[in-house]
This record gives structure tokens, C-alpha cells and sequence, in this order.
């Protein structure tokens, strides 16, 4: 058995039917270069032949009334593909438009938790010839460099199929044990969450200590409940809506070089313009420069401290948009000054703070707080906690061939929530920015006016650069 550590739990305490905690890899994969052709139950094939080798995508929840700690991964004894790969099309004609109504749909709908949580949805019916994957994974299961890294073990860097590990084919996450579950999780209760505890007080209480010092010197990031409010930060639907861009990485590097940033300045410098012209068509736009909440892996940080290190291995930085400003360039400066400051200050804090803290997450009570928090509309009683989720991750920086077919594009899709219903996720990879733009519909009805929003903010830096 493998214990999820309080952060994975979370999301799933998290979810309602109305917040699913869910992380998506959208691909757009050219099928002729299968060898031997495409056929549908030919990758489906192919893909259970490699999970044979992939042990985290055969595990399942595993939970007891005698268990007082987090829920369980083990092995799915009656693994069945079937169950989790599915075959659709989208009407005529085929384009994008098309493809994000189905994908906005699919991500609306809730994972078996009697199963590993994960699907994948092959989609046929593109005008250009080529089919989409969608793969949908529990947000308890992954983080954003997990996500990477496993579609990195589902593509490889030819279009013929790899060996498998045979290391790893031997490899599983266990059989269900009751006795050892309710021993585990008393021992983790009673005795590991307390030292746990001990250690993450001392450095918690500094935080707002240094936080007021920062704030008083104008050095610190902006803290949780100081965002204005927008039409994001309301409560949300189980209904979702898809945008999808696609940026030349050469192009960002272009201004990334211009003015001595880096590409996530850009990103959020560009993100920051986009939003600002989004909310100016709806006269919306907040005289204050909206929030951003920018996760950051802490995958190789010392997690000692920890009870259980678990899968999701990330903490957030706060940073404001300069979406209060009108010209492109001086966003581009903005962004990378007030980043720079948000760096420095979240540099101070524990890098496992929040992982810490979530092992002591009740889940029960959480569960409960959350659909409660969910149906009475609580979201507009306070000021938002930020505007908008923006995550930037890094991708390989050369073709993939994902079950044989050529990857053209991958476009990442990640959670919103309850008064926080706009994520912005970016992935690069094979020269490209690949922009995915999630909201919730009664919210957002017109978000491809955001991911186009993105195109433009790019083609005004580049006349700039010129």
C-alpha cells in the first residue's frame, strides 16, 4: 500500500460535484505515422501492453472505517483497459471549436473512484486527418511535473514501439490490508503528525512576521483575500469551457531576449494583457491589478519533515498581473519586477510549508465544509483569494510520438474552483507554448476570447522587437 500524503488527500476532500479536481493533457496527434496504420483498438492495445510497465496508472483508492489517516493507493486487481480508454467523435467540421465543446463536456464529468482515476479519450472526426487524445487524471494522483513526466512514459521519441522495463512490469502498488492501513494511519495520527507539527510551528509563525516586514518595505508578494473582484470569482457549475493557443516558443524566447526576462515573465506579462482586454470588452476591468496564484514544483526539496512525501510535491507564489497598465511593454517590465519580488519573498518561506500543514487536513469535515461552502454561495461573502490560477510547465523540447502518432500539440487543462473559476495553464514543448484556458461556462460563456487575447499580446511585443 502507498498512503497518499495530506496534500493528495485534499483533492479529494476538495472535490463536489461542482469542483472537480482534475488535470488534463490535451494532444493533437497526426495518426499516419503509426506504424502499420491506425486503428483504434490497435493504440488501445498498445497502450495496455505499456501499463503493464506503469504501475501508477493501476492503482486504486483504497479506504476503512478503522483508518483515522488518509486513504490508500493499491493495485487493481481487475485492471480492465476498457474501463478506461473510450473511442468518440466530434460532428462536422471537425475543428477546434468542436474539440473544446467535447473536451469542455468530458471535463464536467466526475472518475470512478472504484477504479484508477484516470480515462483517456481517443477523438476522431478532425478535419485535418489527425485525432485528439484526452487524457483526464485525479488531481490526487498527479501534479503538473508528474503529468509531464508520465506522458513523457506514454511517448517516446520514435514512432516504434519501446521495450518495457521489466523492472518495472514486477512493480505494484499492493494488495488492500486492512489491519495495515488502520496500524499505518493510528501511527501517523498519534505519533508522526505530532513531531510533524513541532517542526512546522516555528517556521509558521515567522511567516507573518516577515510577511508585515516585507509589506512595510514595499518586498512582499501580495497576500490571500487582497485580489478585486471579477466575474472569476464567483461560485461555479459543474459546467466547463474550453480555449486552446498555440504560441512559436521561438518567438517568446525572441522577447524574452529583448527585454532581459525570462518566459515566465512573458507568460505573465502576456497573461496580464490579455485578461486586461478580456475584462475592458465587458467593462469590467478593476482599477487594482489582479492576482495571480503561480504554483511551483518542489520536486528535490528536503521533505524530511514530512509525514508522508506522497505524489503532489508543490507549493503556490502569489504575484499581481499588471493588467493595470496599457502598453504592452511596459507589462513585459512590470511582470518581471513585481515576479521578482514575489521570488524573493517566497524564497524565505519553507518550501513545504503548505505540504506540511495538509497532512492534518480532516476529511470529513473538509468534505462536508466544501459542498457546504459550494451550495450557499459563500464565495462572494469574502474578498477573493486571487483572480486567476496561472502555471507555466516545462516541456521536452523535441518530437513525441504518442503510441506511435506524431504529437503536434499538447495542451494542459487544470482545475478551478469555487470563487476562482479561471485557469491558465501553459506547456512547452517541441518549439511550441501550448496555452490552455479552463473556466466555468455560466462564467466565462466566451473564453476563446481570452485564448485570442494571447495571440495578440504576442504579435504586439514582436512589432516591439523588431
Amino acid at each position: 500500500m502507498q498512503r497518499l500524503s495530506g496534500l493528495d488527500a485534499s483533492f479529494l476532500y476538495l472535490e463536489t460535484r461542482s469542483q472537480l479536481m482534475q488535470v488534463i493533457g490535451l494532444m493533437e496527434i497526426d495518426p499516419s505515422t503509426v506504424p502499420g496504420g491506425y486503428s483504434f483498438e490497435k493504440m488501445r492495445d498498445e497502450l495496455e501492453r505499456r501499463i503493464a510497465a506503469m504501475p501508477t496508472f493501476r492503482r486504486k483508492l483504497d479506504n476503512s472505517m478503522l483508518n483515522i489517516d488518509h486513504p490508500v493507493w493499491i493495485e487493481d486487481d481487475r485492471f480492465d483497459i476498457e474501463r478506461h480508454v473510450h473511442r468518440v467523435a466530434v460532428p462536422a467540421p471537425g475543428g477546434e471549436l468542436e474539440v473544446a465543446e467535447l473536451c469542455g463536456h468530458l471535463a464536467g464529468q466526475t472518475l470512478d473512484r472504484g477504479k484508477p482515476l484516470w480515462e483517456l479519450w481517443i477523438i476522431e472526426g478532425l478535419s485535418d486527418g489527425k485525432i485528439a487524445a484526452m487524457l483526464r487524471m485525479h488531481h490526487a494522483g498527479t501534479d503538473g511535473v508528474t503529468s509531464a513526466e508520465m506522458l513523457a512514459q506514454l511517448c517516446t521519441l520514435t514512432p516504434e514501439s519501446p521495450d518495457l522495463d521489466h523492472d518495472k512490469v514486477e512493480e505494484t502498488a499492493g494488495p488492500s490490508s486492512r489491519t495495515s492501513m488502520a496500524v499505518g494511519g493510528a501511527v501517523n495520527f498519534f505519533v508522526q503528525r505530532p513531531i510533524a507539527m513541532a517542526k512546522l510551528v516555528p517556521g509558521t509563525v515567522s511567516v507573518p512576521i516577515g510577511w508585515f516586514r516585507r509589506s512595510r518595505s514595499k518586498s512582499a508578494m501580495p497576500a490571500p483575500f487582497q485580489a478585486p473582484r471579477t466575474r472569476f470569482n464567483s461560485p461555479i457549475t459543474p459546467h466547463r469551457a474550453i480555449a486552446l493557443t498555440q504560441l512559436s516558443l521561438g518567438d517568446v524566447k525572441r522577447v524574452k531576449n529583448h527585454f532581459g526576462v525570462t518566459v515566465n515573465d512573458v507568460v505573465l506579462a502576456i497573461t496580464g494583457g490579455a485578461l486586461r482586454s478580456y475584462l475592458l470588452e465587458h467593462d469590467e476591468l478593476p482599477e487594482q491589478p489582479l492576482i495571480a496564484m503561480v504554483p511551483v514544483s518542489v520536486h528535490g526539496s528536503d521533505e524530511s519533515s514530512l509525514v508522508t512525501t506522497g505524489t503532489n510535491k508543490v507549493t503556490g507564489m502569489f504575484t499581481r498581473l499588471p493588467s493595470d497598465l496599457a502598453g504592452p511593454v511596459e507589462r513585459v517590465e512590470r511582470a518581471a519586477e513585481l515576479t521578482r519580488t514575489s521570488k524573493e519573498h517566497h524564497a524565505e518561506i519553507d518550501a513545504n510549508m503548505l505540504r506540511g500543514w495538509a497532512q492534518f487536513a480532516p476529511g470529513t469535515t473538509m468534505s462536508t465544509l466544501m459542498k457546504f461552502y459550494g451550495d450557499r454561495h459563500l464565495a462572494t461573502s469574502h474578498p477573493p483569494i486571487f483572480n486567476v490560477l496561472v502555471s507555466n510547465v516545462p516541456g521536452p523540447d523535441f518530437p513525441l510520438y504518442f503510441l506511435g502518432a506524431r504529437v503536434t500539440s499538447v495542451y494542459p487543462l487544470g482545475p478551478i474552483f469555487h470563487g476562482l473559476g479561471l485557469n491558465i495553464t501553459v506547456f512547452s514543448a517541441d518549439g511550441h507554448l501550448n496555452v490552455g484556458v479552463v473556466a466555468c461556462t455560466d462564467q466565462t460563456p466566451d473564453v476563446w476570447s481570452i485564448a485570442h487575447a494571447f495571440d495578440e499580446e504576442l504579435k504586439q511585443l514582436l512589432e516591439v522587437c523588431d
